[in-house]
């Protein structure tokens, strides 16, 4: 198995930390920046969806002849266009591929690209697939209240498409680490609009840290908590990923993390003991893409050539859910 091409795409409307600034008098955008390591974000359109951001990114590296070779579409989103159908046959339609695709959605957040690859290399290593899409695509910017600072300087939109194909003569995918702890799913959640709460139209506006507001058709996120939770589960991650894959940190030629903000991953680095200049962050531009930030994140090293042919590089997820992740693919 192995990654053939990663295509990205970001919305084009863009919101700086200055527009926000211009919103929030108060909030004081320097220090944000520093801290977080965001400086700007892309958010969709009002009639711009997840699928429309996938079909996007994938028009940006297939062409007719590839069309015919892919067999299976895997879709990544917790911004979904519909309840049903599937948004992962709707891009089959909207890509114009043929109908012996098969096509699944799954819903993750910042854990969801290396759960993609987890899915992915289970389909081609089974021969169910021979070629697919792995597309990782949010628009969180529409779960966000427009008085909640805190979530709108840190989530952005994006999407990004994997092509991974079967290889019988080696696999550029490793082995995978995966775990779940469903008993925070308080710390990161939108309560209403499924079955369980329905929206509320009325829903009343909720105050929480300094000055952020939202109701609870809104998402919510306790930072600290999350925070928490990485700490606890991350550094222990990256030791077993190590462990199952029969490596140790000097083997691993560059690590890429989830970007969910640069305080959380310098001290993420450090307490994994993981070298600087191994260590990749690239966020400032884009914000937190949830389940599309490694794919970015990735092609970013590759068009860059940071990382380089033959190089180990593991990657992890982690985030909503709780879920966490890791692997270590050869490029």
């Amino acid at each position: 198995m192995k990654i053939d091409e990663i295509g990205i795409f970001l919305p084009e409307q863009i919101e700086t930390n200055k527009m926000l600034s211009q919103e929030f008098p108060e909030w004081d955008s320097e220090k944000v920046s520093a801290k977080i390591g965001i400086d700007q974000r892309h958010k969709a359109k009002d009639n711009e969806t997840a699928v429309d951001l996938a079909i996007s990114a994938c028009e940006k590296i297939l062409n007719d002849d590839l069309k015919k070779e892919i067999d299976f579409i895997l879709f990544c989103t917790q911004s979904p266009d519909y309840y049903l159908p599937t948004s992962a046959c709707i891009i089959q339609e909207k890509l114009d591929l043929g109908t012996n695709v098969g096509a699944l959605d799954y819903n993750l957040g910042c854990s969801g690209y290396v759960y993609g690859l987890a899915l992915a290399k289970g389909l081609l290593s089974t021969g169910v697939s021979k070629k697919l899409l792995l597309i990782t695509a949010e628009t969180y910017s529409k779960h966000i209240n427009k008085l909640d600072i805190a979530n709108r300087a840190i989530f952005g939109d994006g999407a990004a498409v994997t092509i991974l194909s079967n290889d019988n003569h080696s696999s550029q995918i490793g082995e995978f680490v995966l775990g779940s702890d469903g008993s925070g799913k308080d710390n990161l959640i939108v309560k209403n609009g499924g079955f369980r709460s329905p929206t509320k139209p009325n829903a009343r506006l909720i105050e929480y840290g300094t000055g952020n507001q939202y109701t609870e058709n809104n998402i919510y996120m306790n930072g600290p908590e999350i925070f928490n939770f990485t700490i606890a589960n991350i550094p222990p991650l990256v030791n077993a990923v190590l462990d199952k894959n029969g490596m140790t940190l000097d083997d691993v030629d560059y690590f890429i993390f989830h970007q969910a903000n640069v305080h959380m991953l310098n001290y993420l680095r450090r307490k994994s003991k993981i070298p600087k200049e191994k260590f990749h962050v690239h966020m400032a531009k884009t914000g937190n893409t949830v389940s599309a930030t490694i794919p970015i994140a990735l092609k970013s090293c590759l068009d860059q050539n940071i990382i380089k042919k033959n190089n180990k590089v593991m990657l992890v997820g982690f985030g909503v859910g709780y879920s966490w992740g890791g692997t270590i693919i050869t490029i």
